[in-house]
């Protein structure tokens, strides 16, 4: 409201302007920001070709691997297909088994099956090693997880120098990822290598159950066969005199040949399949009694039947020599038999234990 000349309206605003100071200021700080983004733009752009460029090796590496891994296990099937178990040479076993990459285990026999070699116990576990293989092969369960494969010697000393590796057979599992540990060392010595146990094993490593199907065996049922057709025709012959079933010795000498069978060992070779005898491969030496008490051979299995059979026929001429009608002459015979066979098996018996338990304080005459 105006009042006149001179007057003062006191409503009205005055006009205000930015300052040339204050405009500057503000454009300074849109370059500011505008130089900011740019930097950032440029960042992510050099991250993402960064990333780009790394990116392209490193599928290109992992394409080339599978490829290579694919090869090895189309390979290791057709042979497989053909043979279940794989033979290998040094350049096989360093591409398939030591080389990565790889997904599959691979259970390598290293032995010696050439005759010069005279390894009987490469013979026995190379059967029992072929059995499992086949079982793994046409079963129903059979994959690409596991092969079996052998290294003989003469083929490929090279990987026995390579492992340092001095004595045959031994079986050892290579896993799908990283080395042999200690327990991929198939303790043969302790187990034996008949193929239940090497599956037991096998199962424990790598959590592949193999169910063993061994072929028929028909000498077996043709010795029982055999042996009732005997009996049967002794009782026949002898059917109007059936006295000697009621024959005490010759119950008491059937159940003594069980008592001696089952306390020599025959079970336990059954069980776990132990080599006959070990043959040195160094020296030619066969050792025939195991110096470990945690396992045997058979052989050791009919040394320690025998002595025991020594030790029993002479506790049996001590009790006859007591008990006979017999002249006094034939029973001192019969005293001093019986007295040496039982000093002279029982002290043998008791260097066989002394041998295979270190350290046991006590003996026996030649033991």
């Amino acid at each position: 409201m105006r009042k006149g000349k001179g007057s003062i309206c006191l409503f009205s605003r005055p006009t205000l302007r930015p300052s040339r100071s204050k405009v500057s200021l503000i454009e300074g700080r849109g370059a500011n920001m505008a130089a900011r983004w740019w930097v950032c733009c440029v960042s992510v752009t050099m991250a993402v070709a960064l990333l780009i460029v790394y990116d392209v090796p490193s599928a290109s590496a992992q394409r080339k691997k599978e490829m290579v891994l694919s090869e090895k296990v189309s390979q290791l099937m057709e042979w497989t297909n053909k043979r279940p178990v794989i033979r290998m040479n040094g350049d096989k076993f360093r591409r398939l088994v030591k080389a990565p990459p790889r997904n599959y285990s691979v259970i390598v026999m290293f032995t010696a099956l050439q005759l010069h070699r005279q390894c009987v116990v490469c013979k026995q576990a190379d059967e029992e090693f072929q059995i499992l293989a086949n079982s793994w092969r046409y079963s129903s369960a059979f994959t690409n997880r596991i092969f079996f494969a052998m290294v003989d010697f003469d083929e490929g000393s090279d990987v026995f120098q390579m492992l340092n590796m001095n004595s045959a057979p031994t079986f050892i599992n290579f896993p799908a990822k990283g080395k042999p540990k200690r327990g991929d060392t198939y303790e043969l010595q302790v187990r034996g290598f008949s193929a239940e146990q090497i599956a037991r094993w096998i199962a424990d490593r790598t959590d592949v159950n193999i169910r063993v199907i061994r072929p028929p065996n028909y000498a077996g049922p043709l010795m029982l066969g055999l042996l009732l057709a005997v009996i049967g025709g002794l009782v026949y012959l002898r059917r109007s005199n059936m006295e000697f079933l009621f024959n005490k010795t010759g119950w008491a000498f059937a159940a003594l040949c069980f008592v001696l069978a089952m306390t020599s060992g025959q079970m336990w070779n059954h069980i776990r399949g132990p080599p006959y005898a070990h043959k040195n491969p160094h020296t030619g030496h066969v050792n025939y009694i195991h110096g470990s008490s945690q396992a045997q051979f058979v052989a050791e299995t009919h040394i320690v039947l025998l002595f025991n059979g020594g030790v029993t026929l002479g506790m049996v001429l001590l009790c006859e020599a007591a008990t006979s009608d017999m002249d006094i002459g034939k029973r001192k015979i019969m005293c001093v038999a019986g007295i040496g066979l039982v000093v002279l098996f029982f002290s043998w018996m008791l260097s066989i234990f002394r041998s295979k338990y270190h350290g046991y304080p006590y003996s026996f005459l030649m033991s």
